[in-house]
């Protein structure tokens, strides 16, 4: 077996699309199909089951998927280690988070695309539970997590920083001034990010706890953070989000934290596969993500 016909195999079990794995690896579709037909021959079997449009792997497919990523990682590994202190390079998946893609992440792509431009970045936008699924598969290479609990099954990680959060509202809003308790924010409009958010579900269940059994509250979905904002200045109703979300508008006067601190605290993380050799070029990124999370954070406290 030819080590490029495991690293397009594996990528295709990845992402279970050739035309997909075709654009990751800068290859034309008919190489990889060709590629993947050769690898079969090889082995004598079939290792994806052609559904029309779709794809998935076989049985004998699944049982090959392991052992090419341990080949890939140890292949990665041993050219790390022969190369040395060269210039770090290769591919990354991350998986991320609009609340840390458009407010933390910006200085930690900016160095690696001015001081290592052979390490190439792709982000891939996912929350929570599909984050986690897509870094014990092998989809994402990292990922970032925004999450009460620091331990999560088969990853590994990096807690980064504590991520403050702040309940925000128009500067007209009845609550602005007061001290709310929890059980008056639940009769209030209520703005959110789609469920499956860290801060969202657990402000919801903690809102929730105050109502009588059977009873939940409602939340006006607006998907982003940035029409979440966009509804809380516009006088819509009340929203908890990530305090480094809403630091320019505090500031600029355009929202107001309400005097209500929630019970729970997240934590930035970062995560991989657990058992994952993480080649130099991650490591890499792992450290630095450390480092400047770490100085972004420090100052709020």
């Amino acid at each position: 077996m030819e080590l490029r016909l495991l690293v397009t195999f594996e990528k295709v079990a990845t992402v279970l699309s050739f035309t997909r794995a075709a654009a990751e690896l800068t290859y034309a579709q008919s190489s990889v199909t060709s590629q993947i037909r050769a690898l079969e021959s090889s082995l004598g079997t079939e290792l994806f089951d052609r559904l029309g449009s779709r794809i998935r792997l076989t049985e004998a497919g699944e049982r090959l998927l392991p052992y090419a990523r341990q080949i890939i990682e140890l292949t990665e590994e041993a050219r790390a280690a022969v190369v040395g202190a060269g210039e770090p390079a290769g591919a990354l998946t991350i998986g991320t988070m609009e609340s840390l893609t458009s407010y933390r992440l910006l200085p930690l792509l900016e160095f690696f695309h001015h001081r290592h431009p052979g390490v190439r970045l792709s982000l891939r936008t996912t929350i929570g539970d599909e984050t986690r699924q897509a870094l014990r598969q092998g989809t994402y290479d990292v990922g970032f997590l925004m999450e009460a609990e620091t331990e999560h099954a088969g990853l590994e990680v990096a807690v980064l920083a504590e991520e403050p959060l702040a309940l925000v509202a128009a500067p007209g809003d009845p609550l602005v001034g007061t001290a709310p308790a929890t059980a008056d924010l639940t009769g209030h409009s209520l703005l959110a990010t789609e469920p499956g958010c860290a801060y969202r579900d657990l402000f919801e269940r903690e809102l929730d706890s105050r109502l009588p059994e059977g009873s939940s509250v409602a939340f006006t979905e607006f998907g982003t953070i940035e029409a979440t904002k966009r509804a809380a200045a516009a006088g819509l109703g009340i929203a908890l989000l990530p305090e480094v979300t809403v630091a320019a508008e505090l500031e600029r006067g355009t929202l107001v934290r309400l005097d209500w601190e929630p019970p729970f605290t997240l934590s930035t993380q970062l995560a991989w596969r657990a058992g994952k050799r993480l080649p130099s070029h991650a490591r890499l990124f792992v450290e630095r993500a450390r480092q400047l999370v770490s100085e972004e954070s420090g100052p709020r406290g």
